[in-house]
């Protein structure tokens, strides 16, 4: 926030008209642990695993609540095959109810052949809230019990049931569920504990083995790359990769490369940047040289000597390419072009000056085909240029031409395709030759013409660009070169449209 702050501190005036909506929080640079990757590795792999004990944790309690109801079965089932094969009246009463605590019940019933027969009772419950055959409990049922029990039991009487070992008499306990519910809660608790250790072992192994095969290296990885940022232009703080071949080999290799390349090119740009401004303080004392010589050579068209009359057009030719090569050089020079100011133009008057500037020599025809109602949506100025430039590159072509059968005319048209203007330049020139046409907006590369430089194309696509246009080449034959310069009107706001509504007439 400090940096914003100092931004907003030297635009002086204009910070008052800032809202607080166009203050954007400046992301951290650094990481904090508790934000970090290793953090939420940890987490998330802690978490998964009890996940996984939560899943196991279903059949578990199941098989232990089946297993304790089997086991209390069994011992009612000891006691009695002793009752059934001794006297009907061998066992106290008082003896009855210590078995009956032993185990948990309120009684014990075998079935043998059909017939039931009661041996041990304490109190007999008025009825049974549930009924488990042990025989025939499924793994689905069993697990929808044990939970039953687990949150909703303790105050119920169960009737318990089934066949013990290889005995052919099926025995039956009656007895309440809250010792079982006690039982299963502390099987729970340890399973809990258990579980938690196990994750806890768990997410460190993972987390120390994920550790050193991926989150160091991206961490490696990230500080270089902060590093380099900071200064692009000191090789210490290129990434060396390591001797890996799995992904993060090939990314820290590929991060190496790219800051390498990022690097040359910086180092290439800045010194394009200062030859930039060389050329461009030479040119401008070059372009005030070339405009003095320019007002002196008129003077030499008054001159009555043959010999300097045959030699003075040439010179002033010669004269006028080497100014327009220099404020080409200028133009292109500049950081950014204005943003342009857009009105309503009426191209046909635009178009004429454009004519009324060019030199065009005696032979080539100018036509300007453009309605006089037609209007545009543009940039005079700019608009003016690019015209100037594709017009000036056409008369150039043309009159390189020395055959005088030749015809040559450069025509320019316009229509309009709903709310699109498509602005037509034509010529009987030559044509481009291949090497322009693959660099044709490429500044210093796409010249037509020796000595050419090719600031005019790439000065005309840079301020087309600007009004969300395009200048493409239709054609280029010998005989016939067409550029379109196409220039969409403004989008209308929706704001700006209801005031204008509004407004009274």
């Amino acid at each position: 926030m400090s940096e914003v702050a100092s931004a907003d501190e030297g635009t002086g005036p204009a910070k008052a008209d800032a809202s607080p909506a166009t203050v954007r929080p400046v992301p951290s640079r650094s990481v904090s642990l508790a934000r970090g990757l290793s953090t939420k590795l940890l987490l998330l792999t802690i978490v998964f695993v009890l996940l996984a004990e939560v899943l196991i944790f279903l059949p578990w309690i199941a098989s232990y609540r089946l297993a304790w109801l089997k086991e209390r079965l069994s011992t009612a089932a000891a006691v009695s095959i002793v009752l059934v094969q001794g006297e009907p009246n061998s066992l106290s009463r008082a003896a009855q109810n210590d078995v009956l605590m032993a185990i948990g019940a309120k009684a014990i019933a075998v079935r043998d052949g059909g017939v039931s027969r009661l041996l041990v009772v304490a109190e007999m419950p008025p009825q049974v809230d549930e009924h488990i055959d042990i025989a025939n409990v499924g793994m689905i049922k069993g697990m929808t019990g044990a939970l039953d029990t687990l949150f909703f039991g303790g105050k119920r009487m169960l009737r318990v049931f089934g066949p013990v070992g290889d005995s052919d008499k099926e025995f039956e306990l009656i007895m309440p569920d809250y010792s079982l519910r006690n039982a299963m809660l502390r099987y729970s608790r340890n399973v809990a504990f258990v579980s938690l250790l196990i994750s806890l072992f768990t997410a460190m192994l993972v987390y120390a083995a994920i550790d050193l095969i991926m989150i160091g290296p991206i961490r490696t990885m990230t500080r270089s790359m902060l590093s380099f940022s900071e200064a692009p232009d000191d090789p210490s703080r290129i990434i060396h990769p390591a001797a890996r071949a799995d992904e993060i080999g090939v990314a820290e290799r590929e991060l190496s490369q790219m800051q390498e390349r990022l690097q040359k090119m910086l180092a290439e740009q800045k010194h394009l940047a200062d030859l930039g401004l060389a050329v461009s303080k030479i040119n401008h004392d070059m372009r005030n040289i070339l405009a003095s010589a320019q007002l002196m050579s008129d003077r030499l068209r008054l001159v009555k000597d043959p010999t300097v009359q045959a030699f003075a057009p040439k010179l002033l030719r010669a004269l006028d390419r080497a100014v327009s090569y220099s404020e080409g050089v200028l133009a292109y020079g500049r950081t950014q072009e204005p943003a342009p100011s857009r009105r309503r133009l009426r191209l046909r008057q635009l178009v004429d000056d454009v004519h009324g500037l060019l030199d065009i020599e005696d032979g080539i025809e100018f036509v300007n085909a453009v309605e006089l109602a037609f209007e545009v949506d543009a940039d005079s100025d700019q608009l003016f240029r690019v015209l100037t430039n594709l017009c000036r590159n056409a008369v150039q072509a043309m009159a390189a031409d020395s055959e005088s059968a030749l015809v040559r005319r450069l025509a320019v048209s316009a229509e309009r395709i709903g709310s699109v203007s498509r602005i037509i330049v034509t010529d009987s020139g030559p044509g481009l030759p291949p090497k322009a046409r693959e660099n044709l907006f490429a500044a210093f590369r796409g010249s037509a013409r020796s000595g050419g430089t090719g600031l005019g194309l790439a000065i005309a696509h840079e301020l087309i660009r600007a009004h969300g246009g395009t200048v493409e080449l239709v054609e280029s034959i010998g005989g016939r070169t067409t550029f379109a310069v196409t220039i969409p009107d403004q989008p209308v706001r929706l704001d700006q449209a209801r005031t204008g509504l509004r407004r009274p007439a």
